[in-house]
Formats: structure tokens, sequence, C-alpha cells
């Protein structure tokens, strides 16, 4: 995974109904990379307003986790791309962490973000993940130091979540310069592949982070806001923003390689 400058999309699993989310998450994949799949959760401490209505709408629509799994084998059945779980720790616990794993392994999800278990705190996770060929993402934000970010990458070993800026996720005019800083920093002590993601949503911001050396940038809110406006209508939309996106990742990917 990411092993080229990568597109990796979000979209809220179930938004806004299990059946519409299947068929808009399979219009962004056709271009994007990686698909992130967000586990409705009502609770969400990470996510800006964007995300929380996109998560409200289809935990009204009676989303489960079920359904999720459901969408990530069919997504994976069709389109063959890398599918990504982002969910909190406590579905995780309510299921138990080995089913939980084991689950998505079956599902054919390649990787799991947990936002709020600290990384010190994993073991039992990465003991399943490891069992199971499930991947691992670890967030780092800009105030991680240097030692625990060292952690990250070792126990992350699908790539590494750096998150841009202080706060939740959400489309910004500008691109936080704590996102140049943390990549700057996060290439001279891992090894693994960076994902930079938060406040991510324009092709400009795509296009200098890749120059700049991320491997994968994730876009979220936007998609959401296009999935809010224009609900099960917006596969059109929704291709259209991942095609925009992708060729800012692709022209800044060959200007790295022609710089070198």
């Amino acid at each position: 995974m990411l092993d080229e400058p990568s597109l990796v999309a979000y979209l809220v699993a179930g938004d806004p109904s299990p059946e519409a989310s299947l068929e808009l998450a399979s219009a962004v994949l056709e271009l994007a990379d990686v698909l992130e799949l967000g586990v409705p959760f009502s609770d969400p401490i990470a996510d800006g307003p964007t995300i929380q209505r996109g998560v409200q709408r289809a935990l009204k629509a009676g989303t489960r986790l079920s359904h999720v799994l459901d969408i990530a084998r069919a997504l994976k059945r069709e389109r063959g791309k890398p599918i990504v779980l982002m969910t909190y720790y406590n579905p995780v616990l309510r299921r138990g962490v080995r089913r939980f794993v084991e689950d998505l392994a079956s599902a054919g999800v390649d990787a799991l973000i947990v936002v709020d278990l600290p990384v010190d705190e994993a073991d039992e996770l990465l003991d399943s993940c490891r069992e199971s060929g499930v991947g691992t993402v670890f967030l780092a934000s800009p105030n991680t130091p240097d030692d625990r970010l060292r952690l990250i990458c070792e126990r992350s070993t699908a790539f590494v979540y750096l998150v841009s800026l202080y706060g939740t996720t959400g489309a910004r005019e500008e691109l936080s310069p704590l996102a140049l800083a943390l990549l700057e920093r996060a290439k001279r002590v891992c090894s693994r592949p960076l994902a930079v993601g938060f406040g991510v949503s324009r092709p400009e911001h795509v296009e200098r982070l890749v120059e700049e050396g991320a491997d994968g940038v994730v876009v979220g809110s936007a998609f959401v806001e296009i999935v809010e406006r224009l609900g099960a209508g917006a596969g059109p939309a929704l291709a259209e923003k991942a095609r925009e996106l992708k060729e800012a990742v692709s022209r800044a990917a060959r200007a790295r390689g022609s710089a070198r």
C-alpha cells in the first residue's frame, strides 16, 4: 500500500444509506488509490462537523458494523483496491478485538485505524492484526515527539497517518504549515510510508504535499460535503472530485521524479 504517491479518499460508511454508500464509494474508488471507510460512531472526537453530520446520517439510516463489512467486501470484489477501516475503540471492544479483526480480514479490509487507541496500549490489537494479516495505521500529530513518532512508525505496518494540524477533520482554505514541518520531521525518523490528512481538500494542497515527499494524501471532508449536498445522487460529483485530486497527485509525482 502507498508504494507510489496515492490519493486516499475517506467516506463515512452508510452515508446517506448503506445501499447508496456502496454505489458512492465505488464511484470514488474508480479513481482514488485507497479508500478509507469510516465506521459510524455516536461520539467521534477526531472528526469535525462535516464528518459528524455524515456519521449522524449513516446512523439514522440504520447503518451497523455488519453493513460496513458488507460494503467493504463488495468494494473489494468490485474494485480490488486497498481498503482501510477507520473506527474508534468502543466498537472494537464491543465485538471483541480478535473477532473484530478476523471479520475485517474476511471482508477483505487491508488495514485498520483505531483513532483513539494509544499506540503504547495496542498490544492486543497488534497481535490480532498480525495473526489475521490486517495492517495497522497509527496517527502522529504536529506535537508528537520524535521518540513517540519512532514507536508509531514501528507499529504502523501499513503506513503512518500524519495529522496536518491541531484540531479536528474538516476542509480548510489553506494547507497548514504544520503539515510540512511534521512531514519533514517524520521523513527523518520513519521508514514507513507517510500519508497526510486533516484539512487537506484542494488540488493545490495535494500537489504541495506530494512534492514535499508525502506517499499519500487523505481527503475526507471534501468528499463527505458532496454527499451531504447531493445525497444518493452524488456519484458523478464524487468521481469528478476524485479525478481532480488524482490528477494533482500524478502531476506532483511527475515533478518529484524529474527533480531527483
